[in-house]
């Protein structure tokens, strides 16, 4: 099996996110933008301009990552951005879920679902089957670099269990902590997409390197493992 892939811009160069993108871009199946309003976490990232420069010249998909208090006020501006998908966190939406949720497919865009590592799948019970992609993170957010919380393992597990039972075709996506120790783990768990960040970025100062390094470690890593089935 594979994993379906995603980088993580804010990991990138800001001084040659050019150079970087066109490289991604034949490795990635989506790009990643963090947007951080330093309230909802403790950082400052990726605004609708750069994004918009991003989407202008990447190949690839561009998704949202709205780790923000409010995320309504910023639906409209980075689906006009140019961005692909808008994930959205359940701990700032639950109020306002589905009427935000029908904002970001009014804005033409795929929706996405996002749960820190302490909130529960349950939270979302009544409106996972509206999203195309739940992505779980496995670090609290804020930062790259962080150790995995291993509890969320099972939560993975929770979220592949009930897309099966339910017939539901969410994406199973994680994001923190992905690397050659944590490739078999997400993948037994049912994760079918990773979010690439200092496990790849920190691996070679060269990008192309670095990638080439990340592939032989999945495949390492997968080796003999069959892609996770219903039942």
């Amino acid at each position: 099996m594979d994993f379906m892939l995603s980088d993580s811009l804010m990991c990138l160069d800001m001084l040659h996110i050019g150079n970087q993108l066109a490289v991604l871009d034949d490795w990635m199946d989506w790009h990643h933008a963090d947007v951080m309003d330093g309230h909802f976490c403790p950082n400052l990232t990726l605004s609708p301009d750069l994004v918009k420069a991003v989407c202008s010249v990447a190949k690839r998909p561009v998704e949202v990552h709205l780790m923000t208090e409010r995320p309504g006020e910023w639906i409209e501006r980075f689906a006009g951005a140019g961005a692909a998908m808008l994930s959205l966190h359940a701990e700032t939406i639950n109020a306002a879920a589905f009427r935000l949720m029908r904002e970001v497919r009014a804005a033409g865009c795929r929706v996405g679902i996002v749960l820190n590592p302490a909130t529960p799948l349950d939270s979302i019970r009544h409106y996972i089957d509206e999203t195309d992609r739940l992505t779980l993170m496995t670090v609290d957010v804020g930062y790259a670099g962080q150790p995995m919380v291993p509890q969320v393992v099972s939560k993975i597990r929770e979220a592949a269990a009930f897309k099966c039972k339910s017939g539901l075709s969410y994406e199973i996506q994680v994001d923190g902590c992905c690397n050659e120790k944590t490739y078999r783990t997400y993948a037994e768990a049912g994760a079918e997409m990773l979010v690439m960040g200092s496990g790849l970025f920190g691996l070679d100062t060269d990008l192309e390197k670095a990638l080439q390094i990340m592939r032989q470690q999945q495949r390492a890593a997968l080796a003999g493992m069959k892609q996770v089935a219903c039942g």
